[in-house]
């Protein structure tokens, strides 16, 4: 089976795209572009630098409720954006837990903490915990654990089976990371204006009931993900056990607004079907 719903980014308004699916038990049922073509992720990033987090934890080098980031912040509330941390400053501009404030600067020092209670860079730290356990092989982490990442669609499903079927993280860390952290936080979802509540686990923005958003209007509330500045995205649907990724060469903006939603409801349709 190959769905022919992931044609539809042929009709996207972009210079190159690839997307793909993946059931939960690793079966990937279609690709569509260049599936091997490595594309710069932006905040696509956060998911894998949050999962190195994970694996960090599990490990023992850090807890999820230790001290981190700005006074008062732990490792959770960067996770969570809720450090308080400005979005692309080293600032804080709030207490911690109080508001949802999406922060590129929470997700670097995130990397900075967990780099020095592992003793080495933190992309090294991603690349032997999470890259390399999952064949992730065109996958890198260099520069900021917020947005530098680049990746490839094929590299990615492996991500994206893995969160679904964990082998790499107890199931209930992954629970725990699709789990709203902070309930009833509002804020800022970048593109998509003000949401109240603006849902978030660790380092997964989770959909609920949030409108507009980036996903379907078919897509469960539980579906969960990340979506990137340079036109990515990757979700997770948990009550169909698919997930999708695509990734593009042109920003984010009113064009993807416009088609990723349509798309997103076609192939959950063809995939349902």
């Amino acid at each position: 089976m190959s769905l022919q719903s992931l044609a539809l980014i042929e009709n996207w308004p972009v210079p190159s795209a690839a997307a793909g699916v993946v059931r939960a038990d690793g079966t990937v049922l279609g690709t569509h572009g260049p599936a091997g073509q490595r594309f710069p992720l932006a905040s696509v990033t956060k998911p894998l630098a949050a999962y190195a987090a994970l694996v960090a934890y599990e490990e023992g080098a850090i807890e999820l409720d230790e001290p981190a980031g700005p006074p008062g912040a732990t490792v959770r509330h960067l996770l969570a954006h809720t450090s308080g941390l400005a979005f692309d400053e080293h600032r804080v501009t709030a207490p911690p837990g109080e508001r949802r404030l999406y922060s590129n600067a929470g997700f670097e020092q995130l990397g900075d903490h967990i780099a020095k209670a592992a003793d080495m860079p933190f992309a090294e730290y991603a690349r032997q915990a999470v890259l390399e356990p999952l064949g992730m092989t065109y996958t890198t982490l260099d520069g900021s654990p917020a947005k530098d990442g680049i990746s490839t669609v094929q590299d990615l499903l492996r991500f994206a089976a893995e969160v679904q079927a964990p082998r790499l993280l107890d199931p209930r860390t992954v629970a725990e990371a699709m789990t709203v952290q902070y309930p009833g936080t509002k804020g800022v979802l970048p593109g998509y204006g003000h949401q109240n509540p603006n849902d978030w686990g660790l380092g997964f923005e989770i959909r609920d009931s949030k409108s507009p958003h980036w996903t379907g209007a078919s897509s469960s509330p539980r579906t969960f993900g990340h979506f990137g500045q340079s036109g990515t995205f990757l979700w997770v649907d948990p009550d169909t056990q698919l997930a999708c990724v695509a990734l593009t060469d042109r920003a984010f903006g009113p064009w993807a607004v416009e088609v990723w939603p349509v798309f997103t409801d076609a192939v959950l349709a063809e995939a349902r079907g």
